[in-house]
């Protein structure tokens, strides 16, 4: 067992090398047909990550190196400076790919011996700003593969959406031979996998045009949740519900509160309501606040009382409820029991 501190370890197609970090002229190689298989180990206190390769038995005719024989079977490599992740995700795609066995291993890589060309010491301010730009260069580098990955996964989302709109077909085409409950449970599928082409500032510019269109789609989108929702539902639900279909084209609120402000412009079945206290809603225009609040005053007079907590549990948002609650106290329906215990509502016998 032989313990090598600060050091380099560099890696080709055809070895593993360790390099001295103090003493260039120290450089170990081991042949990657050498390696069974490998493995990480978790960093913990005190304690840095490290990555355990393990050998086959050595070979006869070996090159000499720090011990000619070892009861061990395997190397640690321990990465006190990070490292580990990047490292062995290259080791990982050469033992993959074993391009040792079809190329040619190319010549010993120089030691540092005779001419000192190229051997440069990092001491002082000069070596802390290099390794700070060593480990930049490799964070902007894990960041670049990791955007390559998230492109891929955008090309499978769109294929996913079309996927959808293709079931979406299928469901208006048997629409008898399907069960309202399967309906329900393919809708929520589809809902799940995101608006198939949706509007975006690329596709149709900025300002009032791109808000006129994105009000078009949200009223398209909208119609089916407000009505199975009781034909109400608070923006930030509604902010969270088209960000979820959206998928990785997502709305700020400012976009999100001028489309709706457009529904009433283009005739949409929709609204966008703000109420006293400044909450906003997207209510359906057919949504009727006469029976929005003989609904509120039903409940209240059949169980005498009742909270905005208390409300909600009957199907609504504990925000909807409140504002159900206060608009039918606005209309001398309900009066109001406001104490340490919250607020109350009761039916108004003034």
């Amino acid at each position: 067992q032989a313990k090598l501190d600060v050091g380099v370890a560099l890696l080709s197609t055809h070895r593993l090398i360790w390099r001295d970090g103090k003493n260039h002229d120290c450089c170990i190689s081991m042949p990657l047909s050498q390696i069974i298989f490998f493995e990480e180990q978790a960093a913990g206190i005190g304690k840095s990550a490290k990555i355990v390769i393990h050998l086959h038995p050595a070979p006869v005719n070996k090159e000499p190196g720090p011990y000619q024989h070892s009861k061990y079977s395997f190397i640690k490599l321990s990465f006190k400076e990070h490292g580990q992740i990047e490292f062995f995700r290259r080791l990982t795609e050469e033992m993959t790919q074993k391009r040792w066995e079809s190329t040619p291993a190319s010549q010993p890589i120089p030691t540092g011996t005779g001419s000192q060309a190229g051997r440069i010491r990092a001491v002082g301010i000069v070596g802390i700003e290099r390794k700070i730009e060593e480990r930049r260069k490799e964070t902007d580098k894990n960041i670049s593969e990791a955007f390559e990955d998230l492109s891929k996964l955008m090309v499978k989302a769109k294929e996913m959406v079309e996927l959808s709109r293709s079931i979406a077909n299928k469901i208006k085409d048997k629409q008898g031979d399907i069960t309202e409950d399967e309906t329900i449970r393919f809708k929520s599928y589809l809902l799940s996998m995101g608006i198939a082409n949706p509007v975006t500032r690329e596709t149709h510019g900025s300002g009032t045009h791109y808000h006129l269109q994105l009000a078009k789609q949200l009223g398209t989108m909208l119609q089916a949740p407000l009505e199975e929702r009781g034909g109400m539902m608070a923006l930030t639900e509604v902010y969270c519900l088209v960000n979820r279909a959206r998928g990785m084209e997502l709305l700020s609120p400012e976009d999100l509160v001028n489309a709706c402000k457009m529904f009433e412009l283009l005739k949409l079945p929709l609204r966008l309501r703000v109420f006293d206290s400044g909450v906003m809603v997207v209510q359906l225009q057919s949504h009727s606040e006469e029976e929005m609040i003989a609904s509120a005053l039903d409940n209240v007079s059949d169980k005498g009382s009742l909270t905005a907590e208390e409300f909600a549990l009957l199907g609504l948002s504990v925000l909807l409820s409140k504002e159900r609650l206060l608009l039918a106290e606005k209309m001398g329906h309900l009066c109001r029991d406001d104490s340490v215990e919250g607020l109350r509502f009761y039916p108004n016998l003034f």
